[in-house]
């Protein structure tokens, strides 16, 4: 029996990762420091305490962690105002579930990104709660952000299920005991090894539905 669901953000609502990627990359690059390929797939999943001290110690970003978080999300702010990187079927996936179950977000992006974006994208009223990895103690692949988002909602995590697009997001929402639908994000795809985690491995946000979560 599912009694709510939560949805990931970035990869499954938004098609940000690359946004992410970018941005973060340009930064590294315009302080003289060290970009490499893993970066974006190790940062996954992180939350902006944890990534921007990986920037600060791993990527050698000489600013202190706090301000090129604070850097990072100006300029996420920036690229989603100009045009928001809605992935096609969000909204109408968003409405067939909101119609059956309270909604939660259990994202890694920053509060006022996740703000930003279902204020921008008309999805705000959709969701019940929200809940950014910053406001817990531990990032994905850790289940805290799931597990706050089942508490907000009042719903035994057992009894949710959770929409995710990554290694860490499946295994974090996994870890938190919830049903796992996997829609794999197709720009930086989960290993075979955490896809075969999933209750449910879904090609795109148009096989999203009641029956499916169901």
């Amino acid at each position: 029996m599912i009694d709510g669901v939560a949805f990931d953000l970035d990869g499954v609502l938004l098609d940000s990762e690359q946004v992410w990627d970018e941005v973060r990359e340009q930064l590294v690059r315009e302080r003289g420091a060290r970009w490499h390929e893993r970066a974006q797939v190790e940062m996954m999943g992180m939350s902006s305490v944890e990534w921007s001290r990986y920037m600060h110690d791993e990527l050698r970003v000489p600013d202190p962690p706090e301000e090129i978080s604070a850097e990072v999300v100006t300029r996420m702010e920036d690229a989603y105002r100009e045009q928001l990187p809605l992935i096609d079927g969000a909204r109408e996936a968003v409405q067939r579930l909101a119609a059956r179950w309270p909604l939660g977000l259990a994202s890694s992006s920053n509060r006022e990104l996740i703000d930003l974006a279902l204020a921008v994208s008309g999805l705000a009223q959709f969701f019940r709660v929200s809940v950014s990895s910053e406001e817990v103690a531990r990032g994905k692949p850790a289940p805290d952000v799931y597990l706050e988002a089942a508490r907000r909602l009042g719903v035994p995590p057992e009894r949710c299920a959770a929409i995710e697009d990554s290694r860490n997001g499946i295994r974090s929402a996994k870890a938190a005991g919830m049903r796992v639908i996997a829609i794999p994000n197709p720009h930086f795809p989960p290993d075979e090894t955490t896809l075969e985690l999933a209750d449910v491995r879904l090609g795109s946000l148009a096989e999203l539905s009641p029956a499916t979560v169901e």
